[in-house]
């Protein structure tokens, strides 16, 4: 094993990627420098140094556990195929995963280069939707549990779905032919052309037009699932409506409306991956709103816009801080809704302190974890 170790960990490293947990170049140098040093006689320790190293959130956690004994039991090929045909592995180790369905699919890539060939196409599925529909059963599946062929499968549906948001009356006027209100002005220029005689009426009505959407991501490490299928959702609506503006934060705060304006959405999530700098880190939601309210309410705000906020809650700033940026931002806009995916728990409650501050200054408290929940949004963004 010791002649094989860094790529042993490298093709380990890369099954968990397919499986969702993201894993960058620096903990796998680290992995390699570590595991001789943490002891290769144990398959214990072997365990607990790659769950420290490559793990970031508790959630993770099952599906390591799920892909280690696939992927560390087996020593010859014929166990490989073996393991990716299995419901699950049991041992000492290993727990009853959160999707077992993404670690075999993570592992079939590996299988493939053992092979010399494609084995998806030999792995056996059984149908157990029975009385729903592929689509049906797609909208109701956890984001954080899909596998990588239901991801692609939401995103397209996500690029589908359209947001019909509820038009408000301005204060402008245009003319109309049977309006409300009569039109002055024009009445008597047409007066005028007609000699004196009140032939034709001009009448007029108010504009009506969406109001702007501001949308503000949570990025944070807890939310990085989420929020990665929600930004397929916001560009979807940027291409398709103006006055639409998004704003990602984790630890700071940053614009990526102009990013997530490009045609593609892959080049769009690329450009706005490229200038965001705390991706999937820690989480200052109160610094975050202090500098939107002081730098964008203003401008983002001021035609009646609705605001959607997408976070857990688990922020590490002060709760009073947090409570006051909050109450500041409900009051600047027209509606203010929180998606937050905890909610898809049943016995949720707003125990952190992070969550008790802002839920009394939303009007709507949502769960944003399946294709489901986003199409509650249009009902949500109605103006009462």
């Amino acid at each position: 094993m010791t002649g094989h170790l860094a790529e042993n960990v490298l093709r380990f490293a890369r099954v968990l990627r397919f499986a969702g947990i993201p894993i960058g170049t620096d903990k796998v140098m680290d992995a390699v420098r570590v595991m001789p040093a943490a002891g290769l006689e144990r398959r214990s320790d072997c365990h607990a140094a790659l769950s420290a190293l490559f793990l970031t959130r508790h959630e993770q956690q099952a599906v390591f556990d799920d892909a280690f004994a696939r992927f560390w039991t087996p020593h010859t090929l014929a166990e490989h195929e073996q393991a990716l045909r299995l419901p699950k592995v049991a041992g000492p180790l290993s727990q009853p995963p959160v999707n077992p369905g993404r670690v075999r699919e993570a592992m079939l890539p590996l299988a493939a280069h053992l092979h010399g060939r494609d084995q998806a196409a030999q792995e056996v599925t059984v149908d157990a939707t029975l009385t729903f529909s592929a689509a049906e059963r797609l909208k109701t599946i956890d984001f954080e549990r899909m596998t990588s062929e239901e991801w692609e499968a939401a995103r397209r549906a996500v690029a589908r779905l359209q947001l019909p948001l509820p038009r408000i009356r301005t204060r402008r006027h245009h003319a109309v032919d049977h309006g409300p209100r009569l039109d002055l002005a024009r009445t008597l220029r047409r007066m005028a052309r007609d000699g004196g005689d009140v032939l034709r009426i001009a009448r007029q009505s108010r504009v009506e037009r969406p109001p702007p959407l501001v949308i503000l991501c949570d990025i944070s490490g807890s939310m990085h699932r989420y929020t990665r299928m929600f930004l397929h959702f916001v560009h979807a609506l940027a291409r398709d409506r103006t006055h639409v503006s998004a704003f990602v934060f984790g630890t700071r705060l940053t614009n990526v409306t102009r990013p997530l304006r490009d045609r593609d959405v892959d080049e769009a999530l690329a450009k706005m991956t490229a200038i965001v700098p705390d991706w999937a880190g820690g989480t200052r939601i109160a610094s975050a709103l202090r500098e939107f309210n002081f730098r964008w309410a203003r401008r983002l705000l001021a035609q009646n816009a609705c605001v959607l906020v997408v976070s857990d809650g688990l922020d590490r700033d002060d709760a009073e801080g947090l409570a006051g940026e909050m109450a500041r931002l409900h009051r600047s806009c027209r509606r203010l809704v929180w998606l937050n995916p905890l909610l898809r728990y049943a016995g949720f409650e707003p125990r952190a302190s992070g969550i008790a501050s802002m839920l009394p200054h939303v009007d709507e408290f949502l769960p944003v974890h399946n294709l489901a929940s986003l199409e509650q949004l249009a009902g949500a963004l109605h103006v009462r």
